[in-house]
């Protein structure tokens, strides 16, 4: 069994993209903005943490912060206006947004070549009719980066997602089928779950319910990514019972340090693919 940390990982590409942001194609720092509506406590976190990695790797950041009484209007004019600034190459709106903010027509005023979250209907297209010039979710990107880096070979081989959001389980699913898995969808109203996933040689779970997984779910030899993050006493933990199920696993994620850190690490490669994808129009 081995243990495979999105932090190692999320590190190491974090330094070869630095290397690259040094390299002539890059005239000037990929740039990054965040609008974030609200104080909540996680989204704060998130949004330090994206500011910090963009520092680590030599691009340039801006945070637009709202009060939690903003208005629609406001935050749909701080996206157009970051869509016009020729020096900014990606924009995210932190979610979740306040209560009673339209996050779907929020989300869709962002220009689809600077959506580096991936969650635009153009880039959504993009990702199921196989264009290569759209932005894919990151998360769904982290999890194959960490599949590649457990060393198992994809092709051919039966992958379960539990969990069918539009940020992981849907993008996935074309995700894996690029890279010619057979792939099955489960989710809170699948009959035989445990059946299912114990047929599973890849199994990736994003069903939002603390030590949900547990050593029925899991075939001999699995490779498991665990992208849920749950609080539970206090203590992070993922979807899947890491102790329970550890020695059945040929490869495993845990929470902390799995899939977090590689999520954050795609979002700075998708600001700086937008930038090569601009400057090439």
């Amino acid at each position: 069994m081995r243990i495979v940390y999105g932090s190692e990982l999320s590190l190491r590409l974090k330094g070869e993209l630095k290397e690259k942001l040094l390299g002539p194609e890059f005239k000037r720092k990929p740039k990054l903005a965040v609008v974030l509506a609200g104080d909540n406590p996680a989204s704060l976190s998130y949004v330090k943490g994206k500011g910090r990695a963009c520092e680590e790797v030599g691009m340039d950041f801006l945070l637009q912060h709202y009060p939690e009484d903003v208005s629609e209007e406001e935050l749909l004019k701080a996206v157009s206006d970051l869509n016009a600034d020729d020096g900014i190459d990606g924009i995210i709106v932190q979610l979740p947004l306040p209560k009673g903010l339209n996050e779907k027509k929020i989300l869709d005023a962002i220009d689809p070549a600077k959506d580096v979250d991936g969650l635009h209907p153009v880039n959504t297209g993009k990702l199921f009719l196989g264009e290569k010039d759209g932005f894919v979710p990151c998360t769904a990107q982290g999890v194959v980066a960490l599949l590649k880096e457990m060393g198992e070979e994809m092709c051919g081989k039966n992958a379960v997602i539990i969990g069918r959001s539009k940020l992981v389980g849907m993008p996935l699913t074309k995700l894996l089928l690029n890279e010619n898995c057979t792939v099955t969808v489960c989710h809170s109203r699948t009959q035989e779950l445990a059946k299912i996933a114990s047929q599973a040689d890849i199994l990736v779970v994003a069903i939002g319910k603390p030590r949900f997984v547990t050593a029925e779910y899991i075939k001999e030899g699995a490779c498991v990514v665990d992208v849920g993050v749950n609080r539970v006493d206090g203590k992070l933990c993922g979807d899947v019972d890491f102790e329970n199920v550890k020695d059945k696993c040929k490869a495993i994620t845990p929470v902390p340090k799995g899939v977090g850190p590689m999520t954050i690490t795609m979002l700075l490669e998708n600001t700086a693919r937008a930038y090569l994808l601009r400057k090439e129009k």
